[in-house]
């Protein structure tokens, strides 16, 4: 089994993430550095960050969190910050968040020890859905937002199409959905800058058909079979 894929099952990181951690020099196959695609066995001893990993009991587990603004969204900080695996319910194993959403944003955030769920929806050729809502600075119209549902540059690349409707405005602020199928870093508020727009407020709502209803910031909850069986699907 590759080094990566090994590393998602047993919930330590996506396959992404743990590409990123072998790159870094952060993992060791029997005592030596291990290198991007190499093979593990049961019988190899592994240590991220010069731990040894405790290999994880096959049961999975999901579950789906309303994320505050002012958390960050990573396992661990060396500096000492509250990070989101700190809102996680007593009893929770070993899960990873899937995706990140960055400091000031909140809302829709997955966690799993299911290391191929995770490959597939943090994959950019999956192409799932996330919608975000958005809080702007001053009045827009529909009009606006034309260059955003055509695609940005960002980075030297056009951003995909994406859709994007007008929920509110006044004089003070314009609130709208935002629907994009990729991940770059920052990418909804990179998008409004590009167009000369400040982001006030982002809040990831949806993923999929998937929502963030009925759940308080801060609060988590497991994930019903129905909602694992859909995302699996998607």
């Amino acid at each position: 089994m590759r080094i990566n894929k090994f590393l998602a099952e047993n919930g330590i990181a996506s396959r992404r993430h743990a590409d990123g951690m072998v790159s870094a020099g952060r993992v060791k196959i029997n005592g030596r550095v291990a290198v991007l695609g190499e093979d593990v066995g049961e019988e190899d001893e592994i240590l991220v960050d010069d731990k040894p990993l405790v290999r994880a009991e096959k049961k999975p587990e999901y579950y789906i969190m309303n994320k505050p603004k002012g958390i960050i969204c990573t396992v661990s900080d060396d500096r000492g910050r509250k990070t989101v695996m700190d809102l996680l319910p007593e009893g929770a194993g070993r899960v990873f968040p899937v995706g990140r959403l960055d400091y000031a944003t909140e809302g829709l955030l997955l966690f799993t020890n299911d290391g191929e769920l995770a490959y597939r929806l943090t994959n950019p050729k999956s192409e799932i859905p996330k919608t975000y809502l958005v809080r702007l600075e001053g009045t827009m119209t529909e009009k606006d937002l034309n260059p955003i549902r055509s695609g940005v540059e960002l980075d030297g690349v056009m951003t995909k199409k994406c859709r994007a409707h007008i929920v509110e405005t006044n004089k003070l602020y314009t609130k709208v959905h935002i629907t994009i199928t990729e991940g770059k870093n920052r990418q909804v508020r990179r998008m409004f800058e590009a167009i000369g727009k400040n982001v006030e407020f982002l809040k990831r709502i949806r993923l999929g058909d998937l929502t963030v209803s009925g759940l308080d910031r801060g609060e988590v909850r497991p994930l019903t079979e129905e909602e694992v069986a859909y995302l699996k699907n998607l």
